[in-house]
């Protein structure tokens, strides 16, 4: 193994005593026998002079990152850094020649992190991340991960993509970062990387526990105070034998990993029953009226962190509907269209399979329901198939004149209520049959 850098100096005749080392995440995940998705390099005894005469562009205005003009491989300089006000931006990096590969190395957030690789595959390990490695340890490199509120972020997002490896965050870790939400560390965090890390985490192959290490150590009521309200709460053992609204939401969460359902399905999953945790306690277990204030929340919310309208407008929709859908069975035509309109299914016909997905982890997200059948999406499929088959040339002029304007909308709508109807009674029947043969 060498790096593009070093075959470059070769190549080009460059006299230079820069060394470069494999770093970060590559180590680790080759070290798990995982694939390896991205290699970062660092680079020892070289400046930026010597970085652009090879060719290599600069992409880091914070830190002397550059990209490799082939492979587009990441090679940082060897740096340290110096906390010298809040936030992700308030750090003196000081990057030269002299920076050796330990003192940048114990700079990083987890020791799990901080292994380099030499040419020869020889690991340099000066803080015991090979260790941490075997016994499934998150463990923070030093104190000076207190500098940086987002390594917070970062420990529950590993978390979510490591948990099934058996890793945890080491007790002493979870104390430094219960210590930082309690210090009020987490109020210099920007939105765009509380936005960041979280949709990363949602991607994980365990989301939920990305929300739960958050709650473990109180930055869950600082970053979504609305989703840390919810535990506690509770719904009809009916309808949830969990109880607990938090629970769910994480459970719900686990189901759309499982099932592979996309990440604007994953946070619309998330923010859904938002508004239980303003429900009066008066009116517990039962939740009225909890869509309407969900929505409000949502809109609160992803203005708060410039969540991209394509995860919100998914939000909003299974926010305001997840419950209609649930009743999908006992609904007339009319509301089942209703519903398609509101999910602007005969434009954005994806956004009826995301908000399908939505709810039926919703449903399955229940102790002990987790396989229950969910005919409503058949259903709510038909009706939307039927509908779309409907072609609004052959309505224009199936009169005794070519309708336009309102006319033609009002017939439009007239003929996919009745494919509705029709798709509705189909639906009925051979559900009928199903239980007949059941039986």
């Amino acid at each position: 193994m060498r790096g593009a850098l070093a075959r470059d100096c070769e190549d080009s005749g460059y006299n230079s005593a820069m060394q470069i080392y494999l770093v970060g995440g590559a180590v680790r995940d080759r070290l798990l026998g995982l694939p390896v998705r991205e290699r970062d390099w660092v680079v020892v005894g070289s400046t930026p002079d010597q970085m652009d005469a090879l060719g290599y562009r600069r992409v880091g205005r914070d830190f002397p990152v550059y990209l490799h003009p082939e492979t587009r491989e990441e090679y940082a300089l060897a740096r340290t850094e110096r906390k010298t006000g809040p936030g992700y931006r308030g750090f003196e990096v000081h990057a030269a020649p002299s920076v050796t590969l330990e003192e940048d190395l114990r700079r990083r957030d987890l020791t799990i992190n901080a292994i380099a690789q030499t040419a020869d595959g020889e690991l340099i390990d000066p803080v015991g991340g090979q260790a941490h490695l075997q016994a499934r340890l998150l463990h923070h490199v030093s104190d000076a991960f207190r500098e940086d509120p987002v390594r917070i972020l970062r420990v529950a997002r590993f978390a979510a993509r490591f948990y099934e490896l058996g890793f945890r965050v080491a007790p002493a870790t979870l104390d430094l970062m219960r210590g930082m939400a309690e210090g009020g560390d987490l109020t210099a965090l920007v939105p765009e990387r509380v936005w960041q890390e979280t949709l990363s985490a949602l991607e994980e192959p365990r989301p939920d526990v990305y929300v739960q290490v958050l709650r473990d150590c109180g930055a869950l009521q600082v970053v979504f105070p609305e989703i840390d309200a919810l535990f506690g709460v509770p719904q009809p053992a009916r309808w949830h034998p969990e109880v607990d609204t938090g629970v769910h939401v994480l459970l719900a969460l686990r189901v759309a990993a499982e099932r592979a359902f996309s990440a604007e399905v994953r946070f619309a999953i998330l923010v859904h029953d938002v508004g239980k945790g303003t429900t009066p306690k008066a009116e517990l277990p039962r939740h009225v009226g909890h869509e309407q204030r969900s929505v409000a929340l949502v809109v609160q919310m992803c203005r708060r962190l410039a969540v991209p309208n394509r995860f919100r407008d998914l939000a909003l929709a299974v926010a305001g509907n997840h419950g209609l859908c649930h009743r999908a069975l006992e609904l007339r035509p009319d509301t089942l269209l209703r519903l398609l309109e509101s999910l602007d299914a005969f434009r954005r016909g994806h956004r009826v399979t995301e908000f399908l997905d939505a709810c039926e982890a919703d449903a399955r997200g229940r102790t002990g329901l987790e396989s229950r059948p969910y005919p409503q999406r058949e259903l709510v499929l038909a009706a939307w198939h039927a509908a779309l088959a409907v072609n609004a040339r052959a309505v224009a002029g199936s009169g005794e004149a070519e309708l336009s304007g309102e006319a033609l909308g009002g017939a439009i709508r007239e003929a996919r209520l009745a494919a509705v109807t029709a798709a509705r009674e189909r639906f009925s029947s051979a559900e009928s049959d199903v239980q007949r043969d059941r039986q």
